[in-house]
């Protein structure tokens, strides 16, 4: 039997199960083809001895949520109804001053209750956060090291880490389809683990995302930065939308000030309207101008803070640079294999990595089978 059968399913290979299928990248962990790009924005740090994972990924957006809905409450209940009750009082009330009057107290009364409310609505939206902090701190990221070529994972119920060979590791995704309130709709998973040769301990991890194609991506990443094709967080990374060459791979304030130019340059061009600045001006107030953004990049900061602090002492030292003496080697199979993939690859291009791999796999036992 060989290795990657000891192992389990190898790469190539597809499993139906009632709601979908899981089809197998690795062992070995041949290259697939797509492009290497973090499209689920997994990896946290990456430098020449390992590649992190991230266990959290703060967003503006969220921020603005947060901030947003207690602050409209605030401005409805203390702005906009009084200036109702002021309209009121002039049109159907007794004048000016019973208009005043008006105001004034329905301002009072929205500026108590309002503020209560803002301050509740806060609190909730809060509480999902502080729990998803609470969880950190239990939770040590995933490290590719690919000095040792070796992957180090920590069960989420014991800190005794799981070092897993890089070419024993297994990688899969998942297309299933589930039941929701909008009716039945397709997901997707891309998943990783194995188990540790010294003391048969196993874990994994699974991770959603947006299409097969993608989570495929964000493996390529994974292989590439061990196979050292890749160096740097950038050259995984998709430059997004509001991100300009030099900013921070995160969102924070840079990307305020790049949405505004961009606004501002959408107005000159003519792509929108006199009332689109107006509007997004009110909603950027609404949501308290930068505060989000400013808040998003400490978030980020603190994110990274509790992963620090989360990894086990075993984990540090096993992540320390090595001489480049001592660096692991890819295996001859590997090699052989790999090139063996690229060649068809690129005899066919656009053929579904998994049909390679089985093919590849195919031939390299009948060429076995003939020289038994």
């Amino acid at each position: 039997m060989s290795q990657t059968e000891t192992q389990g399913p190898r790469a190539g290979r597809s499993d139906k199960f009632p709601s979908g299928e899981v089809t197998y990248l690795s062992p070995l962990p041949l290259p697939t083809g797509l492009p290497p790009v973090d499209h689920s924005h997994i990896v946290a740090e990456l430098n020449d001895e390992y590649l992190e994972l991230g266990a959290y990924s703060p967003n503006v957006f969220s921020w603005q949520v947060t901030l947003g809905i207690p602050t409209g409450t605030l401005l409805l209940m203390a702005l906009v109804l009084p200036l109702l009750m002021f309209i009121g009082g002039l049109t159907i009330g007794d004048g000016w001053w019973d208009a005043v009057g008006l105001f004034g107290q329905t301002f009072l009364y929205g500026l108590k209750f309002g503020g209560a409310m803002a301050l509740f609505g806060l609190l909730v939206l809060l509480f999902p956060r502080l729990q998803a902090y609470f969880k950190l701190r239990g939770v040590v990221p995933t490290r590719f090291n690919r000095q040792r070529r070796e992957v180090c994972l920590v069960p989420s119920d014991s800190d005794t880490p799981v070092i897993v060979p890089w070419e024993n590791l297994q990688a899969w995704v998942i297309k299933a389809k589930g039941a929701t309130e909008y009716g039945v709709q397709t997901q997707y998973g891309f998943g990783f683990g194995g188990a540790d040769p010294n003391t048969g301990m196993g874990t994994s991890l699974e991770l959603m995302s947006g299409g097969q194609p993608l989570a495929i991506s964000t493996w390529e990443a994974l292989r590439a930065y061990m196979e050292y094709e890749v160096n740097s967080l950038k050259e995984i990374q998709v430059m997004q939308e509001l991100q300009k060459p030099g900013d921070p791979p995160w969102e924070g304030v840079h990307t305020f000030y790049n949405a505004r130019k961009r606004m501002r340059q959408r107005r000159r061009d003519g792509e929108v309207g006199r009332m689109y600045p107006f509007f997004w001006y009110a909603y950027h107030l609404m949501n308290l101008w930068t505060l989000p953004n400013i808040l998003t990049e400490w978030e980020v900061r603190k994110v990274q803070r509790l992963n620090r602090r989360a990894t086990p002492e075993a984990v540090l030292r096993w992540s320390k640079p090595l001489p480049e003496s001592e660096w692991a080697q890819p295996s001859e199979t590997l090699k052989r294999l790999s090139r063996t993939v690229r060649q068809k690859q690129q005899a066919s291009p656009g053929r579904l990595p998994f049909e390679v791999f089985a093919e590849v796999y195919k031939e390299e036992e009948d060429g076995k089978s003939i020289l038994a």
